[in-house]
């Protein structure tokens, strides 16, 4: 146990009874509550008038959220103890009346390797506050520090997001490539994940891909005539693994680099060529072998968000442009590629933006609905398929009634048309409630 273990009194995490506590999706920053605003407004007069640490505890109170608990913060006299997470990785640091200092622990260095060290010297150039550092211990560090007249909240902010995103990608990046040379460390505040969650979500990854593999090898759709279509399912399917799977390391940099691939503007690429590498991607996230995927998998704590915030004109604009295409596959008997095209939406708008809370909570309910046995699974009691595969229509109403509730504060003109919903099939229910999100009212 560390001086910060001591120091903030840790002890082991436990999640609730009840229903599960499972996260789905990339954590987002981008919608605080009216405490954590009023907090960043303390601290913007307190660095003003020269309270350099009553200015920093009221950061501490900005970036904190209760629901996360994965902020904390002790002052002893003039000096202020505080650590932050950041999925897998801690921040520690302290600030007194001359300086702050912000370290993050990567992993142990057993041995010393002239190629690992001279990667992260090239880092460096990257990084606009931090760098990379090797501590009295062997271990690889990124470490910021600053004068504390120097430390304002939007410095403070860009600072500690640098290298909390930098440490948390790094670290499952070099184990699974330096695994022999390196060594984990500071993991004890991860919470592990059941074997059982972990297979089911392995089975998850590995039944979807080949599901995807087997339709486009069936000869129903032609990939050199319909690109467009085979984007749709190849994306769809690269978006629900993510928000779903929530996976770290090699698996998420796989998404995150398909997401890339296909949207990178070169102009001597068709979107032929670009399908065929996206399935070439999903094929060797399906060879890999179990234990690989299982050690990227465990539940932690975010501070920083790495989407963008977007407004909910921004997800309108997205639903029409795209629903439209629906109608010719559903017409002319694609219904998969049909479904896949809400799919592609709402992963699309959950894996690059910070929608407002209401819509990211509908575009929630959209996954339940379609992946309900993942979620029953899970441990979720709630169905939201009835027997024959049609979407439960009480059941969705009421998980609709509730958003609404949870959110009416911040946003009181915010009433769906419910009326306008269509259970018949989980592809018209997919195309009216995409519709009903786009035409709520978000007006404050």
């Amino acid at each position: 146990m560390s001086i910060w273990d001591n120091l903030f009194g840790r002890t082991p995490a436990s999640r609730p009874g009840g229903e599960p506590d499972h996260s789905f999706g990339r954590y987002t920053d981008a919608h605080k509550s009216r405490e954590n605003y009023a907090a960043w407004d303390n601290a913007l007069d307190a660095f003003e008038e020269g309270d350099f640490l009553d200015s920093f505890t009221a950061f501490m109170a900005y970036l904190r959220d209760e629901r996360e608990d994965n902020v904390k913060w002790k002052r002893e006299g003039n000096k202020i103890y505080f650590e932050l997470y950041q999925g897998s990785k801690r921040v520690t640091g302290y600030a007194d009346r001359e300086q702050l200092r912000a370290t993050a622990r990567i992993a142990r260095l057993e041995e010393e390797n002239a190629q690992l060290l001279r990667r992260l010297t090239d880092m460096n150039y990257e990084l606009k506050y931090s760098r990379f550092a090797l501590d009295e211990e062997d271990c690889l560090t990124i470490i910021f520090d600053t004068p504390v007249h120097d430390a304002s909240p939007h410095k403070l902010y860009h600072a500690l997001k640098e290298m909390a995103l930098r440490a948390d990608k790094q670290d499952d990046l070099l184990l699974e490539e330096f695994g022999s040379i390196l060594s984990p460390v500071e993991v004890t505040h991860l919470e592990p994940i059941s074997a059982t969650e972990k297979q089911l979500k392995l089975d998850f990854l590995r039944t979807h891909i080949q599901d995807v593999i087997d339709y486009l090898s069936s000869g129903r759709i032609n990939p050199e005539e319909q690109p467009g279509a085979v984007a749709y399912l190849l994306l769809d399917l690269v978006y629900r693994l993510d928000y779903l799977l929530i996976p770290e390391g090699h698996t998420m940099e796989a998404l995150e680099r398909m997401h890339r691939m296909y949207f990178a503007r070169e102009e001597d690429q068709p979107v032929t060529f670009k399908n065929v590498r996206l399935l070439q991607e999903l094929q060797h996230l399906l060879l890999r072998a179990p234990e690989s995927f299982a050690e990227e998998l465990y539940a932690g704590k975010s501070t920083f968000g790495i989407t963008l915030p977007a407004s909910h004109d921004r997800l309108g604009s997205l639903i029409s442009n795209e629903l439209p295409n629906m109608d010719w596959y559903q017409d002319n008997g694609f219904p998969e590629i049909a479904r896949a095209i809400p799919g592609y939406i709402a992963g699309y708008a959950l894996f690059n933006y910070a929608t407002p809370p209401p819509d990211r909570d509908l575009l929630h309910l959209y996954y339940r609905v379609t992946e309900d046995a993942y979620f029953r699974k899970l441990g979720y009691h709630q169905e939201f398929l009835d027997r024959e595969g049609r979407p439960a229509r009480r059941a969705i109403r009421s998980a609709i009634t509730d958003i609404v509730d949870r959110h009416r504060r911040e946003y009181p003109r915010l009433r769906p048309a419910l009326s306008h919903l269509d259970f018949d099939t989980v592809s018209d229910f997919s195309r009216s409630f995409l519709v009903m999100v786009k035409e709520m009212d978000l007006g404050k």
